[in-house]
């Protein structure tokens, strides 16, 4: 409400403000709202001149929308009861055109009677601040909708002290929470037990703070109970003097990330553990059958040396020296059983059968202390294996199983029928195996030690009771048979070990192969003197198979190569060749081949300690399995010059 002070010199100065303002339109209006002046302001976004409007009602800058509902009347009336009136709306210009503005009417009172004289009515144009805020609402809606919108992460807001204070579809999705049921609750509700305990909600928001965010992993806390591994940020929203008012909170759900880089995590180690187990067995199978040879030199010279010396004492050295060699072949035997390069007799075997044939055995090996309890269903299966090598192999593990209980135990062997499909935990090829166990109670391995257990060498015996063979004699048994071996351990809680072996098929004889009568008889009779081509590239080899040979009454030429045989069979009438496979330029069984070729009578041994031969190779030619003893390579020779024998009547 306004009152007009006396005086020229004040209305004049008045007017002359008035006059002055352009970014206001401030006019009077007399007491039916007539206007009766007009300023540039009101000139200037108005557009009216002031012989335009003045004598005009006001009414004529509302919108007919206003008009028809009476806005200028009651907006009038208003400003008469109580001295003033202020809105915000659509008002028109000279030209037609919108712009919302900002309006107030003060009634001008005359102090004497009361009664009103007029009004004065100032306007602003806001339209450019209501854009601005229309584009802002907007904005705001449009990312409301967003955030609503995202579905894989959760993304909502606390207050200061860590209070819900809204939820996207993301949250409700990922954490199982309505809005209704979280808005308004603590966020350490999503927390595990543990970490409540811990104060980790707490110190993650004082994170946020102290360094401007906070990014964390952990387990959290869905509805329903379950837990997921999630990925969590949170920024702290500030006010505009820098007080921490609340905080943005986004959370994403990384459970089945975590899970294919756990599977990921998982496969490379084990790529890596197969790659090291795979060089180990070339470096072991390597160093064992160079033993091999220099214990077939060894032996042979021992035998020979043994039967010209008539000392007892020097005999006993000599049995000892031939015994200290035989364990070096046990021991060799072992390492290409680890590098999966030994000969396995492969047939049919009833593991429970072969088990309780050993209950006798393991027992005086476990000694009074241990309890053996076994476990077979009756309808096993029969698994494809060497009878022999899986024995050892069962012997290995129990013995393992003893010393690891000094106090005594329980030792338990049993198997079941398994079927093995994709991504079974074994890593085998789709089919049927037999799950072989041997589980003790003992003192158990930690991680490391059981990551290490199967590599050779490794033992925890310590030194000179134990060769750290054992368990990798075993595994690569299982390998080169086409199973597995695995084992478990927890410290304190004991070891299993399982042997999985595939089931036997139907192209497994379990017959060996019978050498033909005779081969019997003529093992039994004098064997005559024979022109023995001997071809090695390792001179020791070849010097004890020439001596070994000579001993038995042949008559030798060595070769050092297949190409130098070749020449011998070409310039010579030789009855039988003894040939190593593993030579440089051409192989053993590549020297077979061209000797069947042109000579197909010269019957042909194998001498060597490899079992992966070339496929094919030496097929029908007797192997003679280095190192070997003097009657080994007597019999060998004793069952080619049968099988030449056999040929000829035949033909």
């Amino acid at each position: 409400m306004l009152q007009i002070a006396e005086g020229p010199v004040t209305a004049e100065r008045y007017r002359l403000l008035v006059e002055s303002v352009t970014d206001y339109a401030i006019y009077m209006l007399d007491p039916q709202g007539t206007v009766i002046s007009w300023n540039p302001g009101a000139r200037r976004f108005k557009g009216y001149e002031d012989h335009e409007i003045i004598g005009q009602p006001f009414s004529r800058f509302y919108t007919e929308e206003d008009r028809a509902a009476g806005l200028p009347e009651r907006a009038l009336g208003q400003a008469a009861e109580t001295g003033r009136f202020e809105s915000e709306g659509w008002r028109v210009r000279k030209d037609g055109t919108r712009f919302w503005a900002n309006a107030v009417i003060d009634a001008i009172i005359n102090p004497a009677t009361g009664r009103v004289l007029g009004y004065a009515k100032v306007t602003r144009d806001l339209t450019e601040r209501r854009q601005a805020d229309e584009a802002l609402r907007r904005s705001e809606e449009k990312f409301r909708l967003l955030v609503q919108g995202v579905t894989d992460y959760a993304i909502y807001m606390l207050d200061a002290d860590g209070i819900v204070t809204n939820w996207n579809a993301g949250a409700q999705r990922i954490k199982g929470y309505a809005p209704d049921e979280i808005i308004g609750r603590h966020f350490s509700l999503f927390y595990t037990p543990e970490d409540r305990e811990k104060g980790e909600p707490q110190r993650t928001l004082q994170a946020a703070i102290d360094n401007g965010s906070a990014e964390k992993e952990g387990w959290r806390i869905r509805k329903n109970g379950e837990t997921f591994w999630a990925s969590v940020v949170i920024d702290p929203i500030r006010d505009d003097a820098g007080e921490v008012i609340g905080f943005a909170k986004v959370t994403r759900d990384l459970t089945e990330q975590r899970k294919v880089q756990a599977e990921l995590d998982a496969a490379r180690e084990a790529l890596f553990q197969a790659q090291k187990i795979e060089a180990l067995g070339q470096l072991t199978g390597g160093v064992a059958h160079d033993f091999n040879n220099l214990l077939t030199a060894v032996l042979g010279s021992l035998e020979l040396v043994r039967r010209q010396i008539g000392d007892e004492r020097q005999l006993n050295l000599i049995d000892n020296a031939i015994k200290g060699a035989s364990r070096g072949i046990s021991l060799t035997q072992r390492m290409l059983s680890f590098a999966r390069k030994q000969e396995l007799a492969l047939q049919p075997v009833a593991v429970d059968v072969l088990v309780a044939e050993m209950g006798d055995l393991l027992q005086r090996s476990l000694g009074p202390l241990i309890r053996i309890e076994t476990d077979f269903p009756a309808d096993l299966a029969t698994a494809a294996a060497d009878s022999n090598q899986l024995e050892a192999a069962v012997l290995n593990l129990a013995v393992n199983a003893r010393d690891a209980m000094p106090e005594g135990g329980v030792l338990r062997v049993g198997a079941k029928n398994e079927s093995v499909g994709r991504g079974h935990r074994s890593g085998l090829p789709d089919g049927d195996y037999i799950r072989l166990s041997v589980a003790d109670t003992g003192s158990g391995m930690d991680a490391k030690t059981l990551a290490q257990a199967t590599e050779p060498f490794f033992t925890t015996k310590g030194v000179g009771k134990g060769t750290g063979l054992g368990l990798s004699m075993v595994h690569g048994m299982a390998e080169q048979l086409g199973g597995r071996l695995q084992l478990t351990s927890h410290v304190g809680r004991g070891t299993t070990v399982e042997i999985w072996l595939p089931v036997a098929s139907a192209i497994i004889t379990a017959e060996p192969v019978q050498l033909p009568v005779e081969t019997k008889m003529e093992t039994a009779m004098e064997p005559r003197p024979l022109t023995v081509l001997a071809v090695d590239d390792d001179a020791l080899v070849l010097m004890n198979t020439t001596a070994l040979l000579e001993d038995l009454g042949h008559k030798v030429i060595e070769a050092s190569s297949g190409r130098e045989a070749l020449s011998v069979l070409e310039n010579n009438e030789i009855d039988l060749l003894i040939t190593d496979h593993a030579m440089p330029q051409m192989t053993g069984a590549q020297l077979i081949t061209e000797v069947g070729q042109r000579w197909p009578n010269v019957p042909v041994i194998l001498a060597t300690g490899y079992a992966d031969l070339p496929a094919g190779a030496g097929a029908g030619v007797l192997r003679l399995n280095k190192p070997f003893w003097q009657a080994d390579l007597e019999k060998a020779v004793n069952a080619a010059m049968a099988r030449r024998t056999t040929a000829a009547a035949a033909a």
